[in-house]
């Protein structure tokens, strides 16, 4: 959920687009009482789908999602910046141990920002559902193994072993960690110890692939 304030930075922006006072805003959108625009200035209310609908209606270029969410530009007309990340096509339990010493098979252009360092396909059951193939996993770099958040998922080299699972602390040991896949029955917790653990990647994003 975006923040209620957050929807007056952007509704601000329009106004100011129009060059109208909110009083006059309100009238061009349609509004019989402009304090539907004062509550949302106090934080009380936040952007409703109609009030984005009649912005939309009195000015098509204005982006629907951006107005509702914040997500990309307030106009549809300006490009929208792509994040480029390196892709590996192939099993990532075979290369990303060493992935700095592997060519990409090219680029993702991705139209938003995950922070991800690349993008890696894992065809790992561990994690998936009966009708995903594979999946491409967006991962970032944790530079500090004590920076992992119990509850995220990451793919970890443990030894010579690549898993991807989400991370639970063990009570009472902090430096012990309980691995759980999203199918428990066919793959149960693993425990390692944190000192076994060699390089982590954080999973910021997963786009599945099903199986045809």
């Amino acid at each position: 959920m975006t923040n209620k304030f957050n929807n007056w930075e952007r509704l601000s922006q329009v106004i100011e687009r129009f060059g109208v006072t909110i009083n006059q805003f309100a009238k061009i959108v349609g509004l019989q009482r402009s304090e539907t625009l004062y509550h949302i200035r106090k934080g009380t209310f936040g952007i409703s789908a109609d009030l984005a609908d009649r912005i939309v209606a009195a000015d098509s270029n204005i982006d629907r999602t951006w107005l509702l969410s914040g997500v990309g530009n307030m106009l549809r007309s300006e490009p929208v910046a792509c994040e480029k990340l390196p892709f590996y096509r192939c099993e990532m339990e075979g290369i990303l141990a060493e992935i700095e010493n592997y060519p990409s098979d090219g680029e993702m252009n991705v139209p938003y920002s995950t922070g991800s360092d690349y993008v890696v396909r894992s065809f790992s059951k561990a994690m998936s559902d009966t009708v995903t193939a594979a999946n491409d996993l967006f991962l970032k770099r944790v530079d500090k193994i004590e920076d992992v958040v119990q509850g995220n998922e990451y793919v970890l080299q443990v030894s010579n072993k690549i898993l991807w699972r989400r991370v639970r602390f063990v009570k009472d040991n902090p430096r012990r960690w309980r691995l759980v896949s999203d199918n428990r029955t066919d793959f149960p917790d693993i425990y390692v110890n944190v000192e076994d653990v060699v390089k982590a990647w954080r999973v910021m994003a997963r786009v599945a692939i099903l199986e045809s």
